[in-house]
C-alpha cells in the first residue's frame, strides 16, 4: 500500500507501540499489528485491530488506571 501522508513510501506488515492519551489517562499499547510506512513511519491499524485496541483502552480507563501498559495479544 501506498502511504498517505508522505506519498513516497510503501508499507510493511510489523508490529507498533500505540500510545492513546483521553483527559489524564495514558494508555500504552505494545506489539499491536500494523503496517508501516518504510519511508516516514507512519503506521495504519486494522478496522478490526483498530476496534480491539479502543476497548483495551476503554477497559483500562473504565478500572481508573491513571496510566496502563498492555502487551497487545489478538
Amino acid at each position: 500500500m501506498e502511504c498517505v501522508i508522505c506519498k513516497h513510501g510503501t508499507t510493511r506488515s510489523d508490529f507498533v507501540t500505540v500510545t492513546l492519551e483521553r483527559d489524564n489517562f495514558i494508555v500504552i499499547l505494545k506489539q499491536v499489528p500494523a503496517d508501516i510506512c518504510q519511508n516516514c513511519g507512519e503506521y495504519y491499524l486494522s478496522e478490526s485491530v483498530t476496534a480491539e485496541v479502543l476497548q483495551k483502552a476503554e477497559d483500562a480507563v473504565n478500572k481508573g488506571a491513571e496510566v496502563e501498559i498492555i502487551r497487545y495479544v489478538a
